[in-house]
């Protein structure tokens, strides 16, 4: 006659045996995939601003007067959480990725833009927050670099339908030009309200597992957190802040302090927070996520493989942060004129 406990003993052994298994397997995978991890190639050449060391750079003689005021007047949004957003993708293009029709959305920025008649348009790809290229609504912002054409399309409002891509703004990047202070054009605004490139300011999952990144990273305040009507160069434009004076500018690039206690971060926060005292963080936009990397659907590691999360920087205060030498800004005028 059976033993019904054996068999039960048995089975329970048989279950937790599964498990530990299929633990063991995913943790190899995760493993492989940090253990072949190799840095991502750069945007644009290195002499672009946000590929260069400011480490040693001179602080602004107000620095300690905006980042008081900021970190007096709710800091990060967010609850004062200097918390991490994954929602932008980074599509890759490549001579076989197919091609779609392009034509202006119903608010085209037509002055800022750049006209063509198609963009390369990677199948499996998506819209920020979205599953494909329908928009529901929200900013939908469309980047796909294509570095053997040398290009790379931001966009914002896009959406896909009819066969054809639209958009409110499309900017062209020229991967192979060192862009001037100006940008694509003094006054003019990108996919970002500061007029800057956006990819090349995204950290990812790929440079954490290589252990480190090599550039300036983007981050956004709340609009009354950012100084009306002016920006500073790189940025070329401003959006509509509502900050008073003592607020940061747009275009303002913070350096996390070298006397930040590094103890508090994880091994993956750490790699994030040596970037961002070598190469410091632009204000590039409004909103309460303090500080935006890209999406992992589209790298080759994960998130999760180098155990980092949208909380891994909640330590970080406004305080840690000292404001760079800025030039004196520019009034904001919307009346853009592209670079040629």
């Amino acid at each position: 006659m059976r033993n019904p406990k054996r068999i039960l003993y048995i089975s329970i052994f048989g279950i937790l045996a599964a498990l530990v298994i299929l633990a063991v397997q995913r943790y190899a995978v995760r493993a492989a995939r940090v253990q072949h991890a190799t840095e991502p190639a750069p945007y644009f050449p290195s002499g672009s601003s946000w590929t260069q060391d400011i480490s040693q750079a001179p602080v602004d003689s107000r620095s300690s007067e905006i980042i008081n005021w900021l970190a007096d007047n709710g800091g990060w949004g967010n609850r004062n959480r200097f918390q991490v957003d994954f929602g932008l993708r980074v599509l890759t293009a490549d001579a076989s990725t197919p091609r779609v029709r392009f034509h202006r959305g119903s608010t085209w920025y037509a002055a800022d833009s750049d006209e063509v008649s198609s963009i390369p348009l990677p199948k499996n790809g998506g819209l920020e927050g979205q599953d494909g290229y329908r928009c529901n609504g929200s900013d939908c912002h469309l980047i796909v670099v294509d570095r053997p054409e040398g290009k790379l399309y931001e966009a914002i409002a896009a959406d896909y339908a009819d066969g054809a891509m639209s958009a409110t703004f499309l900017g062209v990047w020229d991967l192979n030009r060192v862009y001037p202070p100006s940008g694509r054009g003094e006054q003019c605004t990108s996919a970002d309200s500061a007029g800057l490139p956006i990819a090349p300011l995204l950290f990812n999952a790929d440079e954490i597992a290589a252990g480190s990144i090599n550039h300036a990273l983007r981050f956004a305040l709340p609009n009354d957190r950012i100084r009306a009507h002016v920006f500073v160069p790189p940025a070329t434009h401003a959006g509509s802040p509502k900050g008073p004076e003592l607020a940061p500018p747009i275009g303002a690039r913070f350096r996390l302090k070298p006397s930040f206690d590094m103890s508090q971060l994880t091994p993956a926060g750490k790699v994030v927070a040596r970037a961002l005292q070598k190469y410091g963080m632009y204000l590039a936009d409004g909103g309460n996520i303090a500080l935006t990397a890209q999406s992992d659907q589209d790298t080759n590691t994960k998130y999760a493989d180098v155990g980092f999360n949208s909380h891994s920087l909640f330590s970080i205060q406004v305080s840690d942060f000292e404001v760079m030498q800025m030039p004196p800004p520019i009034s904001l005028t919307y009346d853009c004129v592209r670079n040629k």
